[in-house]
Parts: C-alpha cells; sequence; structure tokens
C-alpha cells in the first residue's frame, strides 16, 4: 500500500521561540561588529601540492595522470632522472589542493594554520606528510610555503567487501604548516584619514555611527560618504592611531531596525522571519488533501492439463479525501507573533508556509522582502 499525504496534520512551527515578544527592543552594538577599517582584511592563498607516506590510500595512478606528471616533475628538480618510458604504480602519493588566508598585517616568519584537500581519487591523506608547496595570492605572487604533517579527524577500515568511515578522509589541516614569506603591502599608515566599511549598507546606521564618532571624538571627525563607507579623521602617527582605531572600534552603537525579511529554504521547508514583519489585511484559506493508493495482487490460475500459464495481475484502488477548508482573517497590522500563531492554528505545515506566504507576498498583504534560498 502507499500512501502519499500532503498538509495532513497540524505540526508545531519552529517559530516560537523567536516570535514571544512582538518587537524587542534594539541593544547598542560595539562598532567593530558593525563596521570594518577598510584595507584591513584577509587575502586567499592557494597552493597544489603531493602528500606522501599513504599507507597504501593514494590515487590510482592511471586515473590521475597529473599525481604521476607532479612526480616526475619533483624528482627532475631533487637531480632525479627516470628512464624513458617509465611507468610508474604509485599507492602513497596524492595530489592535493592547499588553501588558507593571509590575516590583515601578517609578516614574514608568521605560521598560517592550512587546510589540505584531495583532489584526485585518494581514498584517505591520514598519515601523510605534505611536501613543500608555494602558496600563492591572486596576484600569482608566493606569500608562504606549506609543508608538515596532515592530521586527518576521520577513520575508516574496509574487509572483504565491508566498509565502516567515521567523518571525512580526503580533508585534513596542518596547524601551523604555512610560513609567511612575504607582507601584503597596505595604506594603513599613510594620510590623516580612515574609512570605515559598515558589514550591511544602511544610510540610517552610518548615520547614527557618524553622530556617535562626532559627540566622542570631537565635531567633524566623521562624515558619511554614502550607506555603507565613513570617512574618519585619524592621527598621523602609527602610535597614536593605533590607540585611536582601539578606542573607535569599542564605541557602542545602536544600528537602525533591519528591512523586514522572511528568508524561506525551499529544500528543508525552514522558514525564518524577523521582527520588523508585519501584515496589511488578508484571508488566508487552508484545507488538508490525502491520497491513498491500494494495490492487491490478482493471481490467475489455468485448469489442469489446459496448457495454460497462471498469470498475475494487479488491482489498485485509488481512495481521495479531502478534508473542509478553513479560511482566517488576519488583521492589518499584525505582528510576527500574531502571525505565526494564526497560521499555527490553521494547521499549516512548514512546507504549506512556502506557499502561503508567496500568495501573501503576491496579494501585497505581507510587509517584507521575501527570499528563497
Amino acid at each position: 500500500m502507499k500512501y502519499f499525504t500532503l498538509s495532513s496534520k497540524l505540526v508545531a512551527i519552529m517559530l516560537g521561540a523567536c516570535c514571544i515578544a512582538a518587537t524587542p527592543a534594539i541593544h547598542a552594538e560595539r562598532l567593530k561588529d558593525l563596521a570594518s577599517v577598510q584595507g584591513v582584511r584577509q587575502n586567499q592563498l592557494i597552493g597544489y601540492g603531493l602528500v606522501v607516506g599513504l599507507d597504501g590510500s593514494g590515487d590510482q595512478t592511471t586515473q590521475t595522470p597529473f599525481t604521476v606528471q607532479s612526480v616526475v616533475s619533483m624528482l627532475q628538480n631533487l637531480g632525479v632522472n627516470l628512464p624513458p618510458g617509465t611507468t610508474l604504480q604509485l599507492k602513497n602519493v596524492a595530489a592535493v589542493m592547499v588553501t588558507t588566508s593571509l590575516p590583515a598585517f601578517a609578516q614574514p616568519g608568521q605560521t598560517l594554520d592550512v587546510t589540505v584537500s584531495s583532489m584526485g581519487n585518494a581514498k584517505s591523506l591520514r598519515g601523510g606528510t605534505l611536501l613543500m608547496t608555494p602558496l600563492k595570492g591572486a596576484d600569482g605572487q608566493i606569500y608562504g610555503m606549506a609543508q608538515g604533517n596532515v592530521l586527518v579527524g576521520g577513520v575508516g577500515a574496509s574487509a572483504n567487501g565491508s566498509k565502516a568511515q567515521v567523518n571525512h578522509l580526503s580533508v585534513g589541516r596542518i596547524s601551523a604548516g604555512a610560513t609567511v614569506e612575504r607582507a601584503v603591502p597596505n595604506a594603513f599608515g599613510r594620510g590623516d584619514t580612515v574609512f570605515l566599511e559598515l558589514n550591511d549598507s544602511d544610510f540610517s546606521t552610518a548615520s547614527r555611527v557618524v553622530d556617535a564618532v562626532n559627540k566622542r571624538f570631537g565635531p567633524d571627525t566623521a562624515s558619511a560618504q554614502d550607506g555603507r563607507v565613513i570617512r574618519v579623521r585619524a592621527p598621523a602617527t602609527n602610535d597614536e592611531r593605533v590607540a585611536f582605531l582601539g578606542a573607535l572600534e569599542s564605541l557602542h552603537v545602536t544600528p537602525a531596525q533591519t528591512n523586514a525579511k522572511v528568508i524561506l529554504n525551499a529544500r528543508t521547508g525552514s522558514v525564518v522571519m524577523n521582527q520588523a514583519v508585519t501584515l496589511d489585511a488578508c484571508a488566508v484559506s487552508h484545507g488538508n488533501l490525502s491520497v491513498v493508493i491500494n494495490t492487491d495482487p490478482v493471481i490467475s490460475q489455468p485448469a489442469p492439463l489446459s496448457g495454460g500459464q497462471t498469470v498475475v495481475t494487479a488491482t489498485s484502488q485509488i481512495d481521495i479525501k479531502k478534508e473542509p477548508g478553513q479560511v482566517l482573517l488576519l488583521k492589518g497590522g499584525t505582528s510576527l507573533a500574531d502571525v505565526v500563531k494564526a497560521l499555527n492554528a490553521i494547521g499549516a505545515t512548514p512546507q504549506d508556509l512556502l506557499a502561503i506566504l508567496q500568495a501573501m507576498k503576491a496579494a501585497g498583504s505581507l510587509r517584507a522582502e521575501l527570499e528563497i534560498i
């Protein structure tokens, strides 16, 4: 028997925890949590390398020819020339990509953690050693060198066709596995101004940041360039500038209320709303529909000595049940808590809520931005 149910049961919508209070107060936040200093940023680094010393779990070289080419090139650089036509059958080597982030103000000699990821068909990187790998930036320049023993958090075993595995075996990390070889130039110590960049563009928040900075450090210290960038006059010397930015980051600012937004995850049925979501007056109808398909086998048996064959067929019975729908009136200006209670009262599941909110938005009654991920 096959059973299909569409919106058949009342379920609790997992939004009540954040909707008990209709409009909670917005608290002041540190400026360092709302904005960053322009130019003070990380830079991504990437490199291609080889992991050796694997216990037979490396790349299958017939399917990953780039691993063999890399080994041959490495041996040539080390002064080892293989005879022409040599075919390498490697089991303990894996080609990998090495990634990390170069933090702001990193200087030569500092160490970085790196992530090592298999790019071939290696079964595991457990117990392997990464050979010296140059790490390059987006400009093609080398900013670091990585090497060391790869630590893999997973474990696996197989025998006689059976296999067991815990966590992932094709990715590992090397703590302090890379050394910075070149610093990234920045304009932090130049000029008499710094620029703050808000994490989210908002004219109201930018205006509040300017007011808070000018109140703390004096008039005309800060001015807004637009809804995201704020220009701040800073001391010229580095030591005074560092102290100034430290005090600036600790400044508390009350951000403006964010835009009303509803996030829908169509894959999981998750629905998240913020406190600014409200409704205009509207009516919502909801009904339940269930389809039951019952299949029974029917066997046709021929008479003895008739020469016939036994035939097996099936008959199906389809039963469609539709429960009466409900019409719920939602008043204008309803808070988020009231919206959730009302939709839960009519038996809306998270999947039903996706369709209901989309219909409300199309009708113009949902006062929020609808984003589907």
